[in-house]
Parts: C-alpha cells; structure tokens; sequence
C-alpha cells in the first residue's frame, strides 16, 4: 500500500529532532518516504526507540529493516491547550500511541482526522511531513 506524502514549504519555528549516528538511518529513511527501525535477531523482534544495544540481550546485533508503518492506534489524547508555544496554531492536537504492525510502538500526531471519529485499534497509515530548511522529515499518521 503507498504512502501519502505532505510537502511542508513554510518555514516553521517549532522544535525539530536532532539526528545522531544512532538513529540517522531512520531519519535518513524517513527523508525517502520509507519507514526503516531495527531489528534483533537474538530476540526476534524489532525494537524502536534507535539503540546500540539490543534491549534484554544487550547484543551487539541491531540491523535496519524496512517497514510497511501501517499501524493501530494503541491510546491518544486531544491537546486543548499547546504543548508549547511554538505549538499554539496547531491545537487542538492529535497526539498519539501507534503500534505498528511489526510490534513496536511510536510517538506521534494524528492529521486528516476528525477527533470524534478516533477510535482505539482503529487502522492508521503513515503521512510524511517533508521540512526541508530543516532537513528534516517527520513522521504523521492519519486514518486508513
């Protein structure tokens, strides 16, 4: 299934995530409208937050995978109020849990959604959200 893709041309004075050597892979692939996250062979599982050690083994055996980032939504909440100033035009917010489908859960933002309709373990699918006077892409996710 494709992927939406939003191109984000204003240039925004909002926060922005920092890539390190640790998570550059999944930014990098975020850049391409692909959702690449690491995989642990030793416990047959893939893991999210980027790490240099797999969690419970502590092996030295992390690889990058790409994944299909569909997903369930696993728990939200409505921002009334913004979560900073930078944030006050876009309230209310969506903010939200999702559990992909390949087990691991991410952070993020629900758009193209009414917030009456949400409703837990419904299907999302990922939206890109491109800055590029930050050289950043972020990660949204909206019903599918």
């Amino acid at each position: 299934m494709a992927t939406n893709y939003i191109g984000v041309n204003e240039l925004t004075d909002k926060p922005m995530p920092v890539k390190t050597p640790t998570s550059a892979p999944f930014w990098d692939a975020l850049a391409e409208h692909r959702i690449r996250i690491q995989y642990s062979p030793s416990l047959g599982e893939y893991v999210f937050y980027p790490r240099v050690l797999a969690p419970g083994t502590l092996a030295d055996d992390l690889e990058w995978r790409e994944i299909s980032g569909l997903g369930t939504l696993f728990t939200y909440t409505i921002a009334e109020r913004p979560v900073a100033p930078q944030f006050a035009a876009d309230v209310p917010q969506l903010l939200a849990i999702v559990q992909w489908d390949e087990g691991p859960r991410i952070s993020t933002e629900i758009v193209n959604a009414d917030p009456a309709a949400l409703v837990l373990g419904m299907r999302l699918r990922p939206v890109f959200f491109d800055y590029p006077a930050h050289d950043v892409t972020m990660l949204r996710y909206e019903p599918a």
